[in-house]
């Protein structure tokens, strides 16, 4: 039996039944849908279809970090049964979350001496935290130890690449990421800005790409480029998308059909309320082992 739990929060991006096969835990961030209050729980409160749709409708959409007591709440039974922690944050370039995190572990240390509290800060989102806690999962599986899988993810975390597209300014322009001009320029060429996470953990847009056939071309070239091994890429490959499954699905096609050697299929997930509430419906991510970050 394992004497430590793996653990990550709902941003996670991946279906409960995905997390609980695997056997993870997760702590859940909160959103408020035209100012109430709902858990972002992968779905399960507020599907995701009907989040997106109601975003479409014109809902107002906020979120809030995970404070100090909900750690301090969340960590305790897992300590008091003996367990280790290994838990993984959303980016602390997207959020103030992690840092409560380790405020709340170093006050859990001084009570629990003898447990370890490890928080990773991801520096990144959605499901490419998704595809860490699947390989921290499995070398959980093979009899490595808390400690190795810690060394690992933090010599790791830069690896894992995340670029994606979104179709949809309007949310960009309603949480002051651009004017209202620009959003309104852009719809009306069509443009599709092509993003990824830097090594800061943070979203840096890279290129403005006109029209979606063209964008859903350009993020598998990026893949290709770099992921580790390029088109010889043997990983595994996840994406994740808000209300564009056939278009998620398109860019999973050309994935399969560009890299043979590729882990399995790609996994397609919903991305949750917590960072859907920020991008709106529209945007599709792609998630891969590749080159470290660094700029």
């Amino acid at each position: 039996m394992n004497d430590y739990i793996l653990s990550c929060d709902s941003t996670v991006d991946l279906t409960l039944e995905h997390v609980r096969a695997r056997k993870l835990e997760f702590i859940c961030y909160h959103f408020f849908l035209d100012g109430v209050m709902y858990k972002d729980d992968l779905g399960q409160t507020i599907p995701h279809e009907k989040l997106y749709e109601a975003m479409k409708n014109g809902a107002d959409t906020k979120t809030s970090q995970i404070n100090i007591d909900e750690y301090l709440e969340y960590f305790t039974p897992f300590l008091e049964r003996g367990k280790d922690i290994l838990h993984v944050s959303l980016s602390s370039g997207l959020s103030g979350s992690y840092n409560h995190g380790v405020t709340a572990a170093r006050e859990l240390s001084e009570k629990y001496p003898d447990r370890k509290i490890y928080v990773v800060d991801s520096l990144g989102a959605s499901s490419g935290i998704g595809l860490i806690m699947d390989t921290l999962a499995d070398m959980r599986d093979a009899g490595k130890s808390i400690d190795e899988l810690y060394s690992w993810v933090e010599e790791n975390k830069l690896r894992l690449n995340y670029w994606f597209f979104s179709t949809d300014l309007s949310f960009y322009v309603k949480g002051g990421r651009i004017t209202k001009a620009e959003g309104m320029l852009g719809g009306l060429l069509g443009i599709c800005p092509l993003l990824n996470v830097n090594s800061q953990g943070k979203l840096v847009p890279r290129e403005k790409v006109r029209t979606k056939k063209r964008v859903i071309r350009e993020i598998v070239a990026r893949m290709e480029e770099y992921a580790e091994g390029g088109p010889n890429y043997s990983g595994k490959c996840y994406i994740a998308h808000s209300a564009i499954y056939e278009d998620a699905r398109e860019i999973a096609a050309l994935i399969e059909a560009r890299f043979p050697n590729l882990s399995g299929k790609v996994l397609i997930n919903s991305i949750g309320a917590t960072i859907g509430s920020h991008t709106g419906p529209g945007t599709a991510a792609v998630c891969f082992w590749g080159k470290k970050r660094e700029d």
